[in-house]
């Protein structure tokens, strides 16, 4: 069963309001505005639903519209407001001389400026559209506000935050309007006031004759309406403008033929909220929202909640998890087939931090992290005994894959991991057998991470090496290893990191983590100190991790004051001569997401290492290209310094998409196919696979997480070129990256399963132990 926790971004339809849109589609199917029997008919189930959204909202006056949704509504508002504005300043009507702009709350939906930026434009008002601070609680600054609503033509506010649940302080909002003018008092400068009832509808008293509220748009689909559906009240005697003018409907107010289908619905769920039917009451939700808050506290100890509940919506928890990025976080929840998102659905697209918590102050690590939980008040108590059940699950495989605080019993690590923090890479190296490890290349926005991870492995820490001295960051080895000394394996170490022999000055000449094995190549060109780690397991030499000497798609730059141009060309020739053309080759920066690469497939798309290999330019010459092509080198679009200049973006951008169709008959010509998932363990241990289609005894299942992929490329590399490798994952993009990865390394039967899980059919399931 799925778990739906994004009810501020939409709702189910609630069952009485489906079987109402289709009552309506089969039997009163008539146009409202036709006189004849049918068309009467569909008026007065108009009309009997208006009636019940006034008596809901406590409306005496105004008027109350049918129409698309809040978008519709905002522009509707806006679009009236502003065109009053013209009208008086071009008639010289009251005293307009003093506005000077309009204003928003800075948590508002994108909804709101935008209308108001499109509107201030098309009608020539040439305004100051500005956000009204908030707080660190996210009510407004009503100071702030008293300052500037004198000279405001309109001001738009929220009943309650879409993200974060806050509940404005209407009443104060409205004695600061009304110090200015009373709403009939053409002649004052008494701005025009909107008020976004989204989210309070069925939650929130909102007295919107009493404060003078001009506008208040209403959506049908975030409290069980069909989508399409929306209200809008205009307070009696506002100025309006229609935005759809032609035959009249809506006494000519909003043109169109209403869509009846979606009154019927809406008019179902007010009637259930009028009634006391389906709904929950305010104790209630407040003792449902508890229990979730303390299942999420028992899930992440170190859980911060991002808006005071006692100021939010009894519906609505936004928190943070230190340390764990809100994709993480979505994947997690998503896998317990929990829904939950990291903000505003028409924003999460962006993959940009939250405006809305920017807007209040919080720091970027909060903003990074936050997720917001919503739940509608048809809620009940089953539903929130399973929601409990799940985010405590949710913890637990965090602790199982050392993501908590409170680790226990993880699951033991073994070969290599990836991390990446724009474009940057770090490597781990495990062996669950000998209990030791080596960091590769760390990065300092990872060493809680990573020394949190060894804490609860317990493995001893051999080395945390650099492969060079970086030009973009400072190293953070001397940090990760002060921070756990006692996993530390003691002993002197070089500049890089790499441990002396005892009481000597001599250099290991290798770090032995059980059947593996970390020897280092000195590669000067990048900087003088330049160093490769080479990695041999039981089956020989398997990855080299060779810093930014050799990046998928660039060579690393070599014009730092560190750096050894003139010996770059011949430490590229002594890597090939040890690593040869297919071994695995793991970078220090990756801005593409290619993951690793090979000499052979780097050679076939970089001309100048291919000269380098085969001795067609001196060192002379080969520094001399290569500082042509860094010459004027711009910043990566994580607004970090290029460690290379990147030559081939975008060669590899081919479609690599299967459906199920065609997976069916992928798997029915080659059995020996291997489906590889490529989640990450926390999301592997949280769910069940879908039941592949013809499903032979030649189709491996396997589990190989995106962040262990390069451990597995070595055996991929080394398959047949025509066995088809098809990965998935949750929505798609991940496999994707593993895909195009494969191909780039010469694998073509590499294949994404298009629009992942997410897509797949839910009749049946495989259990996680056919993983191989």
């Amino acid at each position: 069963m799925e778990i739906y926790l994004d009810a501020n971004a939409t709702t189910p339809v609630l069952a009485q309001a489906r079987a109402a849109a289709l009552a309506v589609m089969d039997q009163d199917f008539g146009n409202p505005s036709s006189i004849h029997s049918t068309g009467l008919k569909a008026r007065a189930l108009m009309d009997a639903v208006r009636a019940r959204a006034r008596r809901v909202l406590g409306l005496n006056t105004g008027e109350l519209l049918f129409l698309s949704g809040a978008t519709e509504g905002i522009q509707t508002a806006v679009l009236s407001a502003l065109g009053a504005l013209r009208e008086r300043r071009a008639s010289s009507e009251g005293a307009t001389a003093d506005i000077r702009w309009l204003l928003y709350g800075a948590t508002e939906h994108k909804a709101v400026p935008e209308a108001l930026r499109h509107w201030n434009r098309l009608l020539g008002l040439d305004l100051e559209v500005k956000a009204i601070p908030v707080g660190e609680d996210g009510r407004h600054d009503l100071d702030w506000l008293r300052a500037h609503a004198a000279q405001a033509g309109m001001i738009c506010t929220m009943a309650a935050n879409n993200e974060t649940g806050v509940i404005s302080d209407l009443e104060g909002i409205a004695a600061v309007i009304a110090d200015i003018g009373a709403p009939s008092d053409r002649t004052a400068h008494r701005p025009f006031w909107m008020v976004d009832g989204v989210q309070a509808l069925g939650k929130l008293p909102l007295q919107l004759e009493a404060r003078g509220i001009d506008y208040a748009p209403f959506s049908g689909h975030k409290l069980y309406a069909p989508k399409g559906i929306g209200l809008l009240y205009v307070r009696a005697g506002a100025p309006f403008t229609p935005l759809l003018a032609g035959g009249g409907q809506e006494s000519a107010l909003r043109s169109g033929t209403e869509n009846m289908s979606g009154i019927a619905a809406l008019g179902a769920v007010l009637a259930a909220l009028e009634e006391g039917r389906d709904f929950r009451d305010g104790a209630t939700l407040l003792a449902y929202r508890d229990r979730l808050t303390l299942a999420l506290r028992e899930a992440f100890p170190d859980l911060r909640f991002n808006a005071p509940p006692a100021l939010c919506l009894p519906t609505t928890l936004n928190f943070s998890v230190p340390g764990l990025s809100s994709k993480l976080l979505l994947d997690l929840f998503d896998a317990a087939d929990v829904r939950v998102s990291g903000g505003s659905a028409c924003s999460a697209a962006k993959a940009q931090p939250s405006y809305v918590l920017e807007a209040m102050g919080l720091p970027a690590s909060q903003t990074a992290s936050a997720v917001r939980l919503s739940f509608g008040p048809a809620a009940d108590d089953a539903f929130i005994r399973e929601a409990c059940a799940r985010i405590r699950a949710c913890g637990e495989a965090l602790r199982e894959n050392c993501l908590s605080p409170t680790g226990n019993q993880p699951l033991p690590a073994d070969g290599v991991t990836r991390f990446v923090v724009d474009g940057a890479c770090c490597w781990l190296i495990a062996d669950a057998a000998s209990r030791r490890c080596v960091v590769i290349d760390p990065l300092p926005e990872l060493n809680d991470r990573l020394s949190q991870w060894l804490r609860c492995q317990g493995y001893a820490l051999a080395a945390v090496l650099d492969t060079h001295s970086h030009g973009d960051h400072a190293s953070s080895a001397a940090t990760l290893r002060a921070a756990v000394p006692e996993l530390l394996t003691p002993g002197e170490v070089d500049g890089l990191g790499w441990p002396l022999a005892d009481g000597r000055h001599e250099r290991l000449t290798a770090l032995v983590l059980g059947d593996r094995r970390l020897t280092r190549l000195p590669i000067p060109g990048h900087t003088e100190d330049s160093t490769a780690y080479l990695l041999h397991e039981s089956q020989g030499l398997t990855t080299a991790f060779v810093g930014d000497m050799v990046m998928p798609g660039a060579l690393g730059r070599s014009d730092f004051d560190q750096s050894a141009p003139l010996a770059y060309r011949d430490s590229l020739r002594q890597l090939a001569e040890v690593v040869g053309p297919h071994c695995v080759l793991a970078p220090a920066h990756d801005y593409d997401n290619r993951f690793a690469s090979t000499l052979s497939a780097e050679s076939a798309l970089q001309p100048l290492l291919a000269h380098a290999l085969r001795g067609t330019l001196d060192a002379q010459a080969f520094a001399a290209a290569k500082a042509g092509l860094e010459r004027h080198l711009a910043l990566t679009e994580y607004q970090t310094m290029a460690c290379g200049a990147r030559v081939d973006s975008r060669r590899f951008e081919v479609d690599t998409e299967v459906d199920i169709a065609a997976l069916r008959d992928l798997l029915e010509r080659h059995p020996q196919a291997r489906l590889i998932d490529v989640r990450e363990p926390y999301e592997q241990r949280l769910s069940l696979l879908p039941d592949l289609p013809e499903r032979g005894a030649g189709h491996r299942l396997q589990a190989t997480p995106l962040s262990r992929l390069v451990d597995a490329l070595p055996e991929w590399l080394s398959l047949p070129a025509d066995q088809p490798l098809v990965f998935f994952c949750r929505s798609g993009n991940r496999s994707a990256q593993a895909a195009l990865a494969l191909r780039r390394l010469g694998h073509e039967a590499a294949f994404t399963l298009a629009g992942g899980l997410a897509l797949w059919p839910k009749e049946s399931a495989l259990d996680s132990a056919l993983y191989v």
